[in-house]
């Protein structure tokens, strides 16, 4: 009887126990509160929106972050949304992944470009962080440089001294009208990396 417990129990502790490399950490990043909402600087946070609202997903109020988890071709899809702002990503996005016991290379960071035309994606498995704050605290917090990051194009129609005006700008109305098509690439792009793999996804949207 006691071996048939076991069994059982053992049974039911593997079903239980899920595959971290079936679990994966999708961080947009931007700021909180109405004034950046519709900002270039947050189109990590609109990507994670939108595929949320298309899901019928709910956002929760965790610590460092608004979370919510996506099933999905038996993945497990955490989106975190930030609340430490812009330049303390990296707080956030190394608390979760330690929480959620998700390994460094099932991380997709979602992040603007200046560097990069509007609307372009670019999918990349390591690099610098180019300028850009967010990347520059998560790479501190992580002490590495190796995860994915989704980088949104948003060009670079500033002129000297005004890059910060730029991104904490909101979209002109071209953008605006291009992007719900952008924006559904862009949610392919994250379901396509958790269940097609980095390179696959890569060779598949890079340059889109």
């Amino acid at each position: 009887m006691l071996s048939v417990f076991r069994t059982l129990f053992s049974k039911e502790k593997k079903e239980t126990q899920e595959d971290p490399m079936k679990k994966f950490l999708v961080a947009g990043l931007g700021n909180i509160g109405p004034k950046y909402h519709n900002t270039r600087h947050n189109i990590g946070f609109k990507i994670l929106d939108a595929l949320a609202k298309a899901e019928d997903l709910t956002f929760e109020t965790k610590k460092l972050g608004d979370l919510a988890t996506y099933k999905f071709k038996g993945r497990t899809i955490i989106l975190l949304k930030p609340n430490t702002y812009m330049n303390l990503s990296g707080k956030a996005v190394r608390y979760w992944l330690e929480k959620e016991k998700v390994p460094t290379e099932n991380l997709l960071v979602i992040t603007d470009d200046i560097n990069i035309p509007f609307g372009t994606i670019r999918l990349k498995a390591k690099g610098s962080a180019g300028g850009h704050n967010g990347l520059k605290d998560i790479e501190a917090q992580l002490h590495t440089s190796k995860y994915s990051r989704f980088r949104f194009g948003v060009g670079a129609e500033f002129s000297k001294g005004r890059q910060v005006d730029y991104v904490l700008g909101e979209w002109n109305n071209d953008e605006e009208n291009a992007m719900p098509e952008r924006i559904e690439k862009g949610i392919e792009l994250i379901k396509s990396f958790a269940t097609a793999g980095l390179s696959n996804t890569m060779n598949i949207f890079n340059g889109k």
